[in-house]
């Protein structure tokens, strides 16, 4: 975030969780660790992980359906699960890191945003949607 902000010589991106990089970071080491260690996880693929990461969207969807936020946060917790697991996968093929995964959503959401990112002017949702699929056309 903050090499973002420095790029975009926006001002400085203040995290108001103090605790959220040290946190994700945590989870970054657990992610890594288990992969190396326990036997379930050191047999997983992307095809093997493939199903059950279908399996949590439908559970977040159930959340969600049922306004319950608590299990929004679980169910979100286990997609990002996922979605580590599926970095640290394509950095063991020397695929991609973790680090080029979140740069490349960062500079996507830059470009589809040009309204916020740019000198384009959007004044609602319905231009706003129009502009991104065009963007998406390119």
């Amino acid at each position: 975030m903050f090499f973002l902000a420095y790029r975009l010589s926006l001002p400085k991106i203040q995290i108001m969780n103090e605790n959220l990089l040290p946190a994700f970071q945590r989870l970054f080491e657990v992610v890594h660790e288990l992969r190396e260690k326990c036997p379930w996880d050191k047999e997983q693929t992307n095809e093997s992980l493939r199903h059950l990461s279908i399996e949590e969207v439908y559970e977040l969807s159930d959340a969600i359906m049922q306004n319950d936020d608590h299990e929004i946060m679980v169910e979100s917790g286990d997609l990002l699960l996922h979605i580590l697991f599926y970095s640290r996968l394509g950095e063991e093929k020397d695929a991609f890191t973790t680090t080029e995964m979140i740069e490349s959503l960062t500079e996507k959401l830059i470009r589809r945003h040009p309204h916020i990112y740019g000198d384009m002017k959007l004044d609602n949702t319905r231009e706003v949607l129009e502009n991104w699929e065009q963007i998406k056309l390119k």
